[in-house]
């Protein structure tokens, strides 16, 4: 009888311990790799890589679009500014409304989707759109990728919708590296939609301070206080940026110009990291001309063209007018690549022809 109790106590602690595993192992599963965690109450999404943040998809009434921010690479390093959501110490503080990610244009039907913030006098307000989010349709998560489709309207200054917008995003995740696909699709309603030759557009991102390059003036940095210093500063410490492009051109030169991609290498805090972009043979207006500013604006514009002419080529380059009549759709896909080593322009482009095996 003895012999009987001891055996079923041997059973008992077994079954026990296999609970008890059965419970870590599901709790670790949850956290384990890509996680889409909505939280609408907060306005947010969160974007998880084995229970750590990765980015998020925000929107609100201080936003005039949504966006994705923060930015974070593979070991948890932030590459996206602070200014003016969470403004840190030594950071620039020029154009406000460059927050993290996001997609808009300058001139659709004579208004600007790019320049409006909180930050504009009621009068600018006039002439400048909103993009509102709608709805999220749906979420998925993954070991190595996590997706999330939502939709949005573009309203003019009188509060009519004059684009419906719907994106894809897709979030990666590999050692060193994570990667953002936007896949955008803007369709119009009852009436014809033009996108007239705007430099200012479309995907792009405001990096840290670190990540830009160094400055050539005197700017105006953020104070311990959070507000803008009183007097402009010309401090290149710690500033590391360059760009790089798919054909060859190599910082300032890249702005205006023509590629498939384009790379922005740099060091922050001691991490190593390279960021790119890339542009889809499919999109309109491929290769994109570039929006490369060495204070940390990095964005690819594929309808602008005339915008970046300068005086020696401007009777080369003809006036872009993209139009769209009612009803009709166009779609856009870019990638961000974020990767915690400095990578060469060889390395990116094997990445880049990853990408476009994948366009479809």
């Amino acid at each position: 009888m003895q012999d009987w109790y001891r055996f079923r106590k041997c059973i008992l602690g077994v079954l026990i311990v296999q609970l008890s595993l059965a419970v870590f192992t599901t709790a670790q599963n949850k956290k384990s790799g890509v996680r889409i965690r909505k939280d609408e109450t907060d306005q947010r999404v969160d974007v998880l890589v084995n229970g750590k943040p990765f980015t998020s998809y925000v929107w609100s009434s201080d936003l005039k679009r949504p966006i994705l921010y923060p930015i974070r690479t593979a070991t948890g390093t932030t590459v996206t500014r602070g200014f003016p959501l969470e403004p840190r110490t030594g950071e620039s503080v020029d154009h406000p409304h460059q927050v993290g990610l996001w997609l808009s244009y300058g001139d659709v039907n004579g208004v600007d989707f790019w320049n409006n913030s909180i930050y504009r006098k009621p009068e600018e307000r006039q002439h400048m759109g909103t993009v509102v989010h709608r709805r999220i349709v749906r979420t998925r998560n993954g070991s190595s990728r996590g997706d999330l489709k939502v939709e949005a309207d573009w309203l003019m200054p009188n509060g009519k919708v004059i684009l419906n917008e719907t994106t894809e995003f897709v979030f990666r995740a590999g050692k060193d590296l994570r990667s953002i696909d936007r896949i955008t699709t803007l369709t119009t309603l009852d009436q014809k939609v033009v996108f007239n030759d705007s430099k200012e557009g479309m995907f792009g991102m405001r990096v840290s301070r670190e990540l830009e390059q160094p400055a050539k003036e005197p700017i105006r940095l953020c104070g311990a206080n959070g507000q803008p210093s009183a007097e402009k500063i010309l401090d290149n410490r710690n500033i590391s940026g360059e760009y790089r492009s798919s054909e060859g051109k190599i910082g300032d030169d890249v702005w205006g110009t023509r590629a498939k991609w384009a790379l922005l290498s740099g060091k922050v805090g001691g991490e190593e990291i390279t960021l790119a972009i890339f542009d889809d043979p499919k999109n309109v207006g491929f290769p994109t001309y570039w929006m490369t500013r060495g204070y940390g604006l990095f964005a690819a514009n594929p309808l602008g063209q005339k915008a970046y002419a300068t005086e020696k080529r401007e009777q080369d380059i003809k006036e872009m007018k993209f139009t769209l009549g009612p009803k009709r759709s166009v779609r856009f896909r870019f990638r961000l690549v974020i990767l915690s080593q400095k990578e060469t322009p060889e390395q990116i482009e094997s990445l880049y022809r990853e990408f476009i095996k994948e366009s479809k």
